[in-house]
């Protein structure tokens, strides 16, 4: 690992069931965390590093559960990342979902921005904490 140069949290929710918050749109990106890493210093090749968690309480039906993060603020933006969770009808009790994601060599700018977004195929899915999104920047 090279030297690293910066790092960030976006903390939406620290603690289980902190939050009540209901995703209303099917399958259109919730935002639940953004950073933004200073590149001041950064030499060699830039790699940033992101992870988060994010917990679910879901209707009781099959439903997909899709984590969305890119390098930028909207949905539109270039993708870094994506994958979805398929839960079964019989979970009853609020889901913990984590994800780890690399950005390698990305375009280097005064500060590099990174949206996580959550989406649901299915209404009835409320977002209950924590949330935590976080990356941290290193180069050569």
């Amino acid at each position: 690992m090279g030297t690293f140069i910066d790092g960030r949290t976006s903390q939406n929710a620290s603690y289980a069931n902190s939050i009540a918050i209901p995703i209303t749109v099917l399958n259109t990106p919730q935002l639940f965390g953004q950073i933004g890493l200073n590149t001041l210093g950064i030499t060699g090749t830039p790699r940033v590093l992101l992870k988060g968690t994010l917990s679910v309480q879901l209707p009781l039906a099959l439903v997909g559960i899709t984590i969305t993060i890119v390098r930028g603020t909207l949905p539109t933006d270039p993708l870094v990342y994506s994958a979805t969770s398929t839960f079964s009808l019989s979970i009853a009790a609020p889901q913990v979902i984590t994800f780890s994601a690399d950005d390698f060599n990305p375009p280097i700018t005064p500060q590099l921005v990174y949206t996580a977004f959550v989406s649901s195929n299915l209404l009835g899915t409320i977002r209950v904490g924590p949330e935590s999104f976080d990356g941290i920047l290193v180069g050569d």
